[in-house]
């Protein structure tokens, strides 16, 4: 490895530090429900509204951020976005009242938005066209090991302490994190500005916007499930804390190898197959969690089966959004992004409103996967328009004659390095 190899393995990792904490902060909330709600003098389904606050402000700020604050100093950029990260999260540790709490959580959001679709700019200037995929894979590596570490590091931590000592955690991570950019990153080009109505022309697109919404409800449904999983499988792990965040390590260890996995599967089936294949069967798994959840054993199988195929769904669907329109592949994926984070701010709301009208929690993954075979079925109405090429008032900016759901190395390997 060359001198400067070594400095930008340096740079990429203070990047990716600050991954890990923004991803952290999205998945950690739901271990800790149930201590937010004893001390805030809540019930939990008002709790995980603190989960759609956050991932809602995060989709509805990414790209308004990145308009509004396209002229700014990349630099300047992360290391403000950061510090809003690392002050919401000590807000929320510290907030006295729910109330606080929710505002808190709204600003560390913000924060995520100025930092995360700005880190991924940055290692793409700093890299270079030839390290292009080891610096994105080195930077969401960082959100890869949140779903396996960070999350139950926290629950594990609010086990020993509390929720409050968990935030504290976060912020931490962060703050270690704008050290990191401070010290190890240099001035970053910045990139041409995109208006924000740009950034939505993909959605005039029906297979674009069909395939958006594949993933907004799909994971609507797989995070209702994860919203509430201390509840669901409370019998499995009897309230115990750890217990709890050695099945967040195994569902987070499996979310790591299902995405790993997904472009190798996309490249070799093509998008459709591994979309209905993970969404099925992750719908199978919901369907015996009111048998599953009631033995450790079970629990940890069910866990690891759904953390593995909900993470496996996103590298093909966005491999079918860069099918679709090569020329617009960027601007889709970031749409892609703020549509994640919309179905997971609503989970929590669809969650609720099961819990209080329809299904007791021990039942609750049977109306969850209705709702990700609701999406699956968006999804095959979507893939019709893109095998029939109809669908979009623009014509389609590829000279690859095969539909965007065929086998192909090459836009797949692009999808999972944004990934």
């Amino acid at each position: 490895m060359t001198p400067t190899d070594k400095h930008l393995n340096v740079r990429f990792l203070a990047l990716a530090i600050g991954m890990f904490a923004i991803g952290t902060d999205s998945f950690v909330v739901a271990g800790i429900l149930p201590g937010v709600a004893d001390d805030l003098d809540v019930d939990v389904p008002t709790s995980a509204q603190l989960i759609s606050a956050y991932a809602l402000a995060y989709a509805i700020l990414s790209p308004l951020v990145a308009s509004v604050a396209g002229r700014a100093s990349r630099k300047a950029l992360l290391l403000g976005g950061l510090a809003v990260f690392v002050a919401g999260n000590i807000g929320t540790g510290l907030a006295p009242t729910f109330e606080t709490a929710m505002a808190f959580r709204v600003v560390a959001a913000l924060g995520g938005a100025m930092f995360t679709p700005t880190a991924a700019g940055a290692v793409v200037a700093l890299a270079g066209p030839e390290r292009r995929a080891t610096a994105l894979s080195v930077l969401f590596g960082g959100l890869s090991a949140a779903t396996a570490l960070g999350s139950p590091i926290g629950t594990a931590i609010s086990g020993i302490a509390d929720w409050r000592g968990t935030m504290m955690f976060v912020a931490a991570v962060g703050a270690l994190a704008a050290v990191a950019v401070l010290v190890g990153l240099p001035a970053v080009p910045r990139p041409p500005a995109v208006p924000f109505k740009q950034r939505l022309s993909p959605l005039t697109d029906a297979r674009i916007t069909l395939t958006l919404l594949l993933l907004l409800i799909a994971y609507s449904g797989l995070f209702v499930l994860y919203t509430y999983v201390s509840q669901v499988f409370r019998p499995a792990t009897h309230g115990d804390g750890t217990t709890l965040a050695w099945l967040l390590f195994a569902w987070g260890g499996a979310a790591v190898v299902g995405n790993l996995s997904a472009g190798r599967l996309t490249d070799a089936f093509g998008n459709r197959v591994v979309i209905n294949t993970a969404g099925v069967t992750a719908v199978l798994v919901f369907l015996t969690t009111p048998w599953t959840s009631r033995h450790l054993v079970t629990a940890f199988v069910a866990v690891v089966v759904w953390g593995a195929c909900g993470w496996a769904m996103l590298v093909p669907i966005q491999h079918r959004l860069v099918g679709v329109n090569p020329a617009a592949s960027q601007l889709s994926i970031s749409l892609s992004s703020s549509a994640n984070y919309i179905g997971v701010s609503l989970a929590p709301i669809i969650g609720g409103f099961l819990l209080d009208d329809v299904v007791s929690v021990n039942r609750l993954g049977l109306p969850a996967a209705a709702v990700i075979a609701t999406g699956l079925l968006v999804g095959e109405l979507g893939h019709r328009l893109i095998r029939r090429g109809t669908g979009t008032t623009t014509a389609r900016t590829t000279s690859d004659p095969r539909p965007a759901d065929a086998p192909s190395s090459a836009v797949g390997h692009s999808a999972a390095r944004r990934t």
